[in-house]
């Protein structure tokens, strides 16, 4: 699939899909990267073009699956910034390609949900998360569409112990982990295709 008046001149898309994570190999495969995962596998799933440099972050775009035709056009983005400042990424990303709030729709790690589960909804705190926290300053609003990927809690509210452990990688088996992130792609994937309603 080419690329056309995409990232460079970007052109609307249905959807702006942002997965939210660290850039740097010291970071691949921790909890608070499981957005870059899913959003990396979406990608793939969807046959989009190579990511490229823009906006401050990796983004690619086209239409979902091979041929394109009436199927929805997409833009994926994997902010470069780190994850405190990913709103300086998606907020210029968002303007270039024309998309509402509530067709912008973040995968994200979540410790207020038990390993496993997996939940979708528009707005709604933010619970400390830094990414969120950015996204709203730059969006504007914290009303965009989440899924919301959960990867548990250590047992303790210690700030640098809670830290510690989202930026640690999974010690749950590898194939859980694999499940996780398909799984967490289907809800995305039924949520852009209008399979499933946000709430």
């Amino acid at each position: 699939m080419r690329l056309g008046r995409s990232a460079a001149g970007a052109s609307p898309v249905d959807w702006l899909v942002v997965g939210l994570g660290n850039p740097g190999s010291q970071y691949a495969a921790t909890r608070h990267n499981i957005g870059f995962e899913v959003a990396n596998l979406l990608a793939q799933r969807w046959q989009l073009p190579r990511a490229k440099r823009k906006f401050a972050g990796l983004v690619t775009d086209g239409r979902i699956g091979a041929g394109g035709g009436v199927s929805p056009r997409v833009a994926v983005i994997l902010p470069q910034t780190y994850m405190n400042e990913s709103g300086r990424s998606v907020g210029p990303a968002r303007g270039a390609y024309k998309v509402p709030l509530e067709r912008v729709l973040v995968l994200h790690d979540e410790i207020d949900l038990p390993f496993g589960d997996i939940r979708a909804r528009v707005g709604g705190g933010l619970a400390g998360h830094n990414g969120l926290k950015s996204l709203k300053r730059e969006l504007g609003s914290a009303d965009f569409g989440r899924v919301r990927i959960g990867v548990d809690r250590p047992d303790s509210t210690d700030p640098d112990r809670v830290a510690a452990y989202v930026l640690g990688r999974f010690r749950e088996p590898k194939a859980d982990v694999e499940s996780l992130i398909e799984r967490s792609a289907d809800v995305a994937e039924r949520i852009v295709l209008g399979e499933t309603e946000l709430g």
